[in-house]
């Protein structure tokens, strides 16, 4: 396989040419655009100025459970109120950027728009935000999707996201042993009670006493953290397979005051 990317002084200049060819002429017949907002670009799955400065990314000093951002450095292993709390079923979460005015085009567009065009920029951006738990990693499992809900959509937005982010890191996608054993009302305008109420146990694990992922660390993926419900509910069912560590990797989360620091 030629690699596109190769710089010319490691390769030879017919793989050179025809690279800058083939993107050349990919350019020519779709025009490279903003996958957020349609603007023009100088490269193809990329993000405008406008677009990449409304981004507020998620960065340290955060909980070192859930990835909850703080506004001071409360020092190394704070958490945040909610996960002292109640800590969470999975061992740690971690989002690339807030969910808010400015990545909530670039979430909803890729979910329900069909705007796949931005899925290896989110998967490269996963890759850093996870950089800490990725390594070692035997299985990236995305959150599943019902087949009725996946038949409206036409694809799971966590299982695209999924594979790509394997092909960057070369951690095998699982995409089909966790299931979604039964259909659930929408997460969108629920509470933080209601939310843990509608997915318990919702999901499964398929030949789950079997236990097929007995001592095995895995890589959970979804697009947007809220309450951390769903992650919470798969890392349960997870753990019932013989999962040893479940860290939860998603493009966006949402930022709370009740989740303040203690």
């Amino acid at each position: 396989m030629v690699d596109l990317q190769q710089n010319p002084e490691h390769s030879g200049g017919t793989a050179w040419s025809f690279g800058h060819l083939y993107d050349w002429g990919l350019d020519f017949l779709l025009p490279p655009r903003c996958f957020s907002c349609g603007a023009g670009t100088d490269r193809q799955g990329s993000l405008c100025a406008a677009c990449w400065g409304q981004l507020h990314f998620v960065t340290a000093p955060h909980c070192i459970r859930c990835g909850y951002p703080f506004e001071f450095d409360a020092g190394e292993g704070a958490l945040c109120a909610a996960c002292l709390a109640r800590p969470p079923a999975y061992h740690s979460a971690r989002s690339v950027f807030r969910y808010d005015d400015g990545s909530k085009r670039l979430i909803l567009g890729f979910k329900h728009g069909d705007r796949t065009d931005g899925t290896a920029a989110f998967a490269l951006w996963l890759s850093r935000a996870g950089a800490g738990v990725l390594p070692g990693a035997d299985f990236i499992l995305p959150v599943p999707l019902h087949r009725w809900r996946l038949f409206k959509r036409r694809f799971n937005q966590s299982a695209l996201i999924g594979k790509s982010l394997s092909r960057i890191t070369g951690i095998p996608i699982d995409a089909f042993s966790l299931v979604r054993q039964r259909a659930t009302e929408s997460q969108g305008g629920l509470n933080r009670r209601q939310r843990h109420r509608n997915v318990r146990g919702a999901f499964a694990v398929r030949n789950q006493a079997a236990r097929p992922f007995q001592g095995l660390k895995l890589i959970l993926v979804d697009d947007v953290y809220t309450t951390g419900a769903t992650a919470g509910a798969c890392a349960k069912a997870l753990l019932q397979a013989g999962a040893e560590e479940i860290h939860v990797l998603t493009l966006a989360r949402v930022v709370e005051p009740a989740h303040s620091l203690i």
